[in-house]
């Protein structure tokens, strides 16, 4: 059994600015208190000026956290203050993910992994696929698309208005990415088994255009990063024409998994009861 008071004293964090919708306190909060855990993880927002001095006290211990979450806008910034940035973060130029250990400071990136591990827990199986699309080549597409690509999907098209954009991702992340405009969605959706939106389309009741999933292969999965709604418009859309669908709530709920194990040594789970807490939060705040 774990001993609690191992824990007492661990203090962790999120920062953004702004980061007063951050829905990470409650999660870590939430296994704070099932697994009997003492310590805390509170918000922290920091303005881009004064992150550097953040960090700093930090490492130094002056902050009393032992790590924490990074969000928008500092994500670039606290990858590369951090003195053992790992090798996924290096490829991302980005880390989420922050802890001391052995006087450094140490960071990851996470988003990847909760991604796989949304679609592993949801759609098992989905791997099983050789061809992917991933719509959007913003910064959410990033660790996603390296996530797919180590899972060992052999081809992944990135499609997005801005096709510059779409070849900046295929330069970084190698010969297995293809970059395409909007206008080519419908031929390199033919036979894939994997569909992703990373845009914002459909964010928040914002409509949406429609899709014709119909080039699709047999038995793929369409998910969506955004999960506010749950079922976003291309969700909806994926689920009416027959395909299986996973929302983007389990990614938030994975990726907080590794942070937490690192900051208070017990590895979390995402369970039923967790993901009922954050649904009815989010509903009460819309």
């Amino acid at each position: 059994m774990h001993d609690s008071r191992e824990t007492i004293g661990r203090h962790a964090f999120v920062t953004g600015y702004p980061v007063k919708h951050s829905r990470s306190p409650l999660i870590h909060g939430y296994w704070l208190e099932t697994l009997g855990l003492q310590g805390s993880y509170t918000r922290q927002e920091v303005l881009p000026e004064d992150f550097a001095g953040f960090i700093s006290r930090l490492k130094s211990g002056e902050s009393g956290f032992i790590g924490g979450n990074v969000t928008i806008p500092h994500k670039e910034t606290a990858f590369a203050l951090a003195d053992r940035p790992d090798a996924l973060s290096e490829e991302l130029g980005a880390s989420n993910t922050l802890w001391l250990e052995d006087g450094r400071l140490h960071a990851t990136n996470t988003d990847g992994f909760g991604f796989l591990a949304n679609l592993d827990a949801a759609a098992s199986g989905w791997d099983r696929t050789d061809r992917a699309v991933i719509l959007g080549a913003g910064g959410a597409s990033r660790a996603i698309l390296q996530a797919v690509r180590d899972r060992g999907v052999a081809e992944i098209h990135v499609v997005n208005r801005t096709a510059a954009r779409a070849q900046e991702l295929a330069d970084r992340f190698g010969p297995s990415v293809h970059a395409h405009p909007m206008a080519a969605l419908p031929e390199v959706m033919k036979g894939a088994g994997l569909f992703v939106n990373t845009t914002s389309l459909g964010m928040d009741g914002e409509a949406a255009p429609d899709f014709d999933f119909s080039p699709l292969g047999e038995g793929a999965v369409v998910t969506d990063i955004v999960y506010v709604p749950l079922v976003t418009p291309i969700l909806r859309q994926a689920a009416e024409q027959g395909f299986a669908t996973v929302d983007g709530l389990g990614m938030l709920l994975h990726q907080a998994v590794p942070g937490f194990e690192k900051w208070f040594g017990v590895r979390p789970a995402v369970d039923a009861r967790l993901r009922r807490m954050i649904l009815a939060d989010m509903e009460a705040h819309r």
